[in-house]
C-alpha cells in the first residue's frame, strides 16, 4: 500500500502574515473596547441621566382631554417606570373623583330646585325680568 503524501506545508511567509493579522486584530479590538468603556482616561461615552417624569399635567387648572393626549411617560428597560405611571394615574383619578363629586352636587341642587318648582308651580326657566302675561291673546284683551 502506498503511503499518502503529506499535505502541502505552508510557506514561512504565510505564517508571518497570519500572526501579523491576528495580532493586529487583537490590538484593534482592545483599543475599541477601551475607548467604549473609557479606560483611556477620557470618557468617550458619557453617562446619560435617566429620563424622569416631569408632570406635564397642569397644577393650576383641571386636567383636560388635550392634557391626557399630550401625556408621554419616559421609557424604562422593560416598559414604563411604575412610579411615574402610578403618579399620573393617581393624579387623573383624583381629578375624576373631584369632577364626580361636583356633578353629584350640581345634580342634587337641580333635583331640589325642580322639587321646589313642582310644589310651588313656578317656572325654572323664567328669566328674572319676565312677567307672566298669559300670552299675546291675554295682553290684547287687557288692552281693550
Amino acid at each position: 500500500m502506498a503511503r499518502s503524501e503529506p499535505d502541502e506545508v505552508s510557506a514561512p511567509g504565510e505564517m508571518r502574515v497570519f500572526w501579523f493579522l491576528l495580532l493586529t486584530m487583537v490590538v484593534v479590538v482592545t483599543a475599541v473596547t477601551l475607548a467604549v468603556v473609557g479606560g483611556g482616561g477620557s470618557a468617550v461615552l458619557r453617562d446619560v441621566p435617566p429620563e424622569r417624569f416631569t408632570d406635564p399635567l397642569p397644577a393650576t387648572r383641571p386636567v383636560g382631554r388635550a392634557d391626557v393626549e399630550a401625556l408621554r411617560l419616559p421609557m424604562a428597560p422593560r416598559g414604563y417606570r411604575m412610579a411615574d405611571v402610578d403618579e399620573a394615574l393617581s393624579r387623573l383619578g383624583a381629578e375624576l373623583a373631584e369632577r364626580d363629586a361636583r356633578i353629584a352636587e350640581l345634580e342634587s341642587t337641580l333635583a331640589g330646585a325642580q322639587a321646589t318648582a313642582v310644589t310651588t308651580g313656578t317656572d325654572l326657566f323664567e328669566q328674572p325680568g319676565d312677567e307672566q302675561t298669559g300670552g299675546p291673546d291675554r295682553a290684547e284683551e287687557d288692552g281693550r
